[in-house]
């Protein structure tokens, strides 16, 4: 989702290029001939599915692609844009399904290109990706097996991401980023978008509880660089017709770079539960199993496993709150902005009225059915 620091400056940056602005970028920046371009959804970048014409200079190269294009404020900053180009290309070697980044005609991986809207000109950073197969995982039944599997993968990737280097690596701590999990307290400015509402006492609440009992132990968790955004929309399956029991799934495809950022591992895992909850139709069993996944790799401590009720809450929080103060800047993209929102206050709800033993009580319970072999 790509989504910065500052919502109010950001959300009004979002690049408008027309789907022939966009061919004509594709065909001046990286030299390859448009046969068709549709425009996807997105936050507040814009995003084309590109398909290309092969020429005899690329007769075995992909045909698909995906037109990045940086908003304006995302734009200023070109050594984040860099950074995670390197992450996806470090982690496509070490054997994750992520693109591989193009590059342009001067052997970049980024373009600045600059456009005159009449009032002012206008600096948009540009990326071209290939274009990964595969469904999202919110338009299938998703099974506790593969529930599992998006944990490990989210260990998996905490992990590796422990050998990755760069010399600006320093810029993924953006200490003001909304989107970062020890931020939830940020959202009090944004809290005028939920009215007067029970929704609003509970996350209220939430960030009370979060700033004496998430924020006072950060100091215990163990750091790392995380995703920050393996949402249902942002993992890609396939399914294995040849599985004996119909048809299973298997990740073909992990997208949006674009919130990364150094948190700790429990906030991995957090927001991985949370996302996976959205769609699920027993939402409170989604956490044994995304658990017990990235334990399989990361073991949390137990101070990370008490603060995880909290992270998950939290991160309901995040997500349901900027989206209700993007929709009052934004309207025409209100279906994009409110997909969690149609569930999502329902589960935290749910969560926040059982209380933390309770569903605690449920995640543990199911993530130490792994450790017998028998899985809940």
């Amino acid at each position: 989702m790509s989504r910065g620091d500052d919502l109010q400056s950001q959300a009004l940056t979002k690049p408008a290029f027309s789907e022939t602005q966009a061919s004509a970028l594709v065909e001046s920046v990286f030299g390859l001939k448009v046969s068709k371009i549709q425009p996807l959804p997105s936050y507040d970048d814009q995003n084309f599915h590109v398909c290309v014409s092969r020429t005899k200079d690329t007769t075995d190269g992909p045909t698909e692609y995906v037109l990045k294009i940086s908003n304006t404020e995302s734009s200023k900053t070109p050594e984040l844009i860099e950074v995670q180009s390197h992450i996806i290309m470090f982690l496509r070697d070490a054997g994750f399904p992520t693109a591989s980044v193009c590059r342009t005609k001067g052997d970049n991986l980024t373009s600045l290109v600059s456009i005159d809207s009449g009032s002012e000109i206008a600096s948009y950073l540009v990326r071209l990706l290939t274009y990964l197969p595969g469904r999202p995982i919110a338009e299938i039944p998703i099974s506790p097996q593969l529930l599992y599997e998006i944990g490990r993968l989210a260990g998996k990737l905490d992990k590796t991401l422990e050998k990755f280097h760069h010399p600006k690596l320093s810029c993924l701590r953006r200490e003001n980023f909304i989107w970062n999990l020890k931020n939830v307290p940020l959202l009090e400015k944004y809290l005028y978008a939920l009215g007067q509402s029970r929704n609003r006492e509970i996350v209220t609440q939430v960030i009370q509880l979060f700033k004496g009992e998430v924020l006072t132990k950060l100091g215990d968790f163990r750091e790392c660089v995380n995703h920050g955004d393996l949402n249902d929309h942002n993992i890609l399956v396939e399914a294995i017709k040849s599985a004996p029991e119909g048809a299973t799934y298997h990740v073909s495809g992990i997208l949006d770079f674009g919130d990364m950022s150094y948190g700790y591992y429990v906030f991995e895992v957090a927001i991985t539960i949370m996302y996976m909850m959205i769609e699920s139709k027993s939402p409170l069993h989604v956490g044994g199993h995304v658990l017990a996944g990235f334990e399989s790799v990361i073991p949390l401590t137990p101070v990370e496993r008490g603060a995880l009720f909290l992270l998950v809450c939290g991160r309901f929080c995040q997500s349901l709150v900027i989206a209700a103060h993007s929709c009052q800047l934004h309207p025409e993209n209100k279906e994009y902005l409110m997909i969690t929102a149609k569930t999502g206050w329902k589960h935290l709800q749910q969560m926040f009225d059982m209380g933390q033993e309770a569903v605690e009580e449920i995640w543990f319970q199911t993530a130490r059915s792994y450790d017998s072999g028998i899985a809940m």
